[in-house]
This record gives C-alpha cells, structure tokens and sequence, in this order.
C-alpha cells in the first residue's frame, strides 16, 4: 500500500483555494481500477485516460494497480481539467518515481504525448500559492508570464510531464520565469484616435468629462452620426490600469480564458462590445455548475459598450442596476455563492427612434409618437437615473466633415485626463465612486451654485440619485479645470449633461 500527496488549486469565483490531492494505490482483484473522490466533475473523471496514456507515453509505465485519488477538501466540487499533473505525480510518487513535493504547487492539463496544456486562471493560482506560503509554483508554459507578477512564489513554466519529474528531483538546473514588463513605457498606442472624429465638439468634451471621472454616458444620435467612432476612441483616452488594477483584471480575464497564450499582466482597460442579443447570464455571468464572468466583470477597470441600447431585452438591461451601483454582481447557486468585480464605465448609444431621424431637421421621421414612446421605453427611468451624462450626437454637417482644420488629438486629451484622475486618487477615490457621505464635503457649493443646483433639481424633477451624480460630474469639470472649487459655472456644464433625457423621456 502506498499513499501519496501533493497540491494543487481550485478557482472560485476569482479566487483560488488550495486543494490537497491524495493518491492511494494497493493492489485490488480488480486490476486497474482508477476512482476519484472528492466531488469531481466530468472533466476531472475523465482525466483516468489522460494520465493513463502521458505517464505511459513519457517512459514512466501505469502500475498493475488499483488507484484511489481523493480530492480534498471533500464537500467543495473541482471542475476542469487542471488537476491532470498533480494527480499524474501523485501516482509517481506512489511509485516511488518522485519525493519531495511538500513545497510545490502543480496545476496543469496534460495531453496523452504528455506534454502540458494551459489552464485557467493561474494569475489566482499563484496568488493562492503565496499566500499560503508555498514556494514554488509549477504550471503550464504558457501561463507562467501571467503568473510571474506575483511576488513571493518562484513560478516554474513547464511543457511536458517528464521536464515536471526532473524539475522536482533537480530543481537547481531549473530558472524560475521572469516577470514582464509592465512599467507604462510598454503601452501601445491606441489604433483608434479622437483626432479622426470630424466635428462633435461638445460629445467630445463630455466624453473627455467622462474619462476623467469614470462617469457613465448615454449618447444619443442619429444613425452615422459618429456614435460608435467617439466610444472606441473614448478607451484611449483612459489612463493605464495600475499594478493592482492590473492584477484584478488580468486574474477575470485568465478564469474566462481570454488571456493570448504567454501573455503576462494586462495594461489596456478592457473594452467590451457585446451584442445586443446577449443572454442575461452572458452579461451578468453565470452559466452551468460554478459560475463563470459575464460581460460585466470582463469589462471590470474598464468600459462597456452597448450599441443599439434599447434593442437589448429589458429584462437584461435591468440587470445592469446592481454592478452600476455597486461595482460588483452576486449570483447565487445551489452549492456556492460568488461575487465578481465590476467596476466599469457604461457607455450606450441609442437612435432616437426605430427609424433613426426623429428630431432630425434633414431627414424625416416615419415614427408615430406611440411607436417612439415605445421605444424609449424600453430604457427605464431607474436605469437612467445611473447614468451621468446623456448627450445628443447629431449628424455632422458637410463642411465640417470635408474640413482640413486640425482636431485635438486622444494623447493630447489623455494629458488632461491623466492630471484630473491623480487629483481625485489622492482623494482615494475616482469621483464617478465617491461614497455619500464625502459629497457634501468634497462637492461644497457657494451662494451661486447652490442657486444654479436648486433650480435644476425643482425645474427638472430630479431624483436624489440625480442630484448626487451631478455634484460629482460637476467635482470633474472642475478638477479638468484645475479648481479647488465646485462654481456654478461647472455646476451649469454638469446640469446641461442630465437634460437631454427630459427632452425624449418626458
């Protein structure tokens, strides 16, 4: 009888936990048998002939033996196919063919050559690995850059099962993987320039006001207008993400299996475009035995793009009430509960009308007033209520399209945007986030201000939530205007950003 153990990990939501493979081996009337325990799904039993074929075709041999694998601990379910290499050197170790795991972590698929396949979220694998104090990390070549940021684990990337078996015995021969480079001089400049968009001056000075604050923004326009162009140019106007940010954000995209094969940690702020026949659980994540992230979290540090706002199901549009107002989604199963982040900017662009011209001085509208109601409807007032900015992107007039003049360029605004954002970090907090019960100190009005705010609230019927997100766009223009102060003037720009829903909703 020979028993064996070694380590591997389990994702959870976006974190990993640590998870001990025990392999027991003895001789049974039943030659061969392989059973696993410990709540496996299909995925991991069916990792029997996996392990089978690769310690056979890498020169190790299969022992006459019957072998019991438990995965403890015994009540959480194991999905995917990560646990291939340790169960594998768990077995050798029953062997006798290794010793001496108790300072590794394995994770890793294994194909039936032996050579070893990527996995998901190793970024939380290796977190998982230093916090609990475990010294080396051994892994898929292909995910050791990403998980190579992580300090206090030595993170071995590996192709093959006999390069594991050899790394174990001899581990001195071996260098641990390097971390990339992820300093803000490796940022690649963005294909997608502001200075490409002919005219729409004041759609480009509130999305520059957006940028600046992580506001959430409703534009509104005919079709061709330019609605789609401004929002693609709006992520190359954010800043870089930093360490943490990065951190988090690489760790959602390498569970949903986003990350390019060697990729390490990510720089760019996501941008996701779903489209508007998504799923509710597409968007919110979910899906069958533990949950995985949605669009929502995938566009976590980043932005959300959803075109043709009112064609997605109201049903799913109104799932996007709890990330917008908490930056994070809970989804309940039988078994577990999991939070993801998602703290993202929300970006929709919308027609006025099914056909597209309504308002339009150019064109005619071929909408009955029931059908445009109708439309509009489909964007509730509670949904609305969590977006600060709403602005009209009409359609460019031909001089201004055919025009030689220079535009500002996104580098050019980026420098506005970066100052703006260091202001608000060293208040601890983007002003889009800025908990309650700082407004009133970090949003103080004088005299004139309190007028221009108490007016607007009484002549445009707004909303407590309305009021508070005015403050805060208004505390944006004016950190872009380098003021201490919140003037009225800023109050007037940040009033003008919630009138144009009153215009078609009223």
């Amino acid at each position: 009888m020979a028993l064996f153990k070694t380590r591997s990990a389990a994702v959870y939501g976006i974190d990993a936990h640590l998870i001990d493979v025990e392999v027991d081996m003895y001789k049974s009337g039943a030659a061969r048998d392989f059973i696993t325990v410990g709540m496996p799904d299909t995925a991991v039993r069916e990792s029997r002939e996996r392990i089978k074929s690769a310690l056979i075709n890498s020169g190790f041999g299969y022992p006459n033996k019957a072998v019991t694998i438990n995965l403890a601990p015994a009540n959480v379910r194991k999905e995917g196919a990560g646990f291939d290499l340790p169960m594998a050197i768990g077995i050798l170790g029953a062997m006798g063919a290794v010793s001496g795991v108790d300072q590794h972590l394995l994770v890793g698929e294994l194909s039936l050559d032996g050579s070893i396949r990527p996995v998901r979220g190793a970024l939380s694998v290796a977190v998982c690995a230093a916090r609990q104090g475990i010294a080396n990390l051994i892994l898929p070549w292909d995910n050791a850059a990403e998980a190579a940021v992580v300090e206090g684990v030595r993170v071995f990337g590996v192709r093959h099962l006999a390069e594991v078996v050899a790394l174990i015995a001899r581990p001195e021969t071996f260098s641990p993987a390097v971390p990339p480079d992820v300093s803000d001089a490796t940022r690649e400049a963005s294909a997608f320039d502001f200075q490409d968009v002919k005219g729409q001056g004041t759609a480009k000075r509130a999305l520059q006001v957006a940028a600046a604050g992580g506001h959430n923004v409703l534009m509104i326009g005919p079709p061709g207008s330019g609605k789609t162009m401004l929002a693609k140019r709006l992520a190359g106007v954010l800043p870089a993400l930093t360490f943490a940010e990065g951190i988090e954000t690489t760790k959602i995209h390498s569970i949903a299996g986003l990350l390019p094969a060697g990729s390490g940690l990510l720089r760019e702020r996501p941008f996701r475009e779903p489209h508007h026949t998504i799923s509710d659980a597409a968007l919110i994540g979910g899906g069958s035995g533990a949950p995985r992230p949605g669009e929502v979290s995938l566009a976590h540090n980043g932005l959300l793009f959803l075109d043709e706002f009112p064609e997605f199901p109201r049903n799913v549009l109104e799932l996007l009430r709890q990330p917008l107002e908490d930056s994070s989604v809970t989804i309940a199963r039988a078994n577990m509960t999991l939070s993801f982040p998602s703290n993202f900017m929300l970006v929709a662009a919308m027609n006025p009308c099914p056909c597209g011209f309504y308002g339009d001085t150019t064109r005619e509208c071929r909408c009955t007033p029931a059908i445009i109601q109708r439309y509009l409807a489909k964007i509730s007032g509670p949904l609305l209520d969590r977006i600060d900015i709403h602005i009209e992107v009409p359609a460019v007039p031909y001089r201004e399209l055919r025009s030689n003049g220079a535009t500002e360029s996104s580098a050019a605004i980026r420098v506005r945007v970066d100052r703006a954002r260091a202001v608000q970090q060293a208040r601890g907090h983007y002003n889009a986030r800025m908990p309650a019960r700082l407004i009133r100190k970090q949003c103080a009005l004088d005299e004139a201000g309190e007028r221009t705010l108490e007016m607007a609230v009484r002549k445009m019927g707004l909303s407590a939530r309305a009021h508070d997100r005015i403050l805060k766009v208004a505390r944006t223009i004016a950190d872009l205007d380098e003021s201490a102060c919140v003037t009225a003037k800023h109050l007037a720009e940040a009033v003008q950003y919630r009138s144009l829903d009153r215009n078609y909703w009223t």
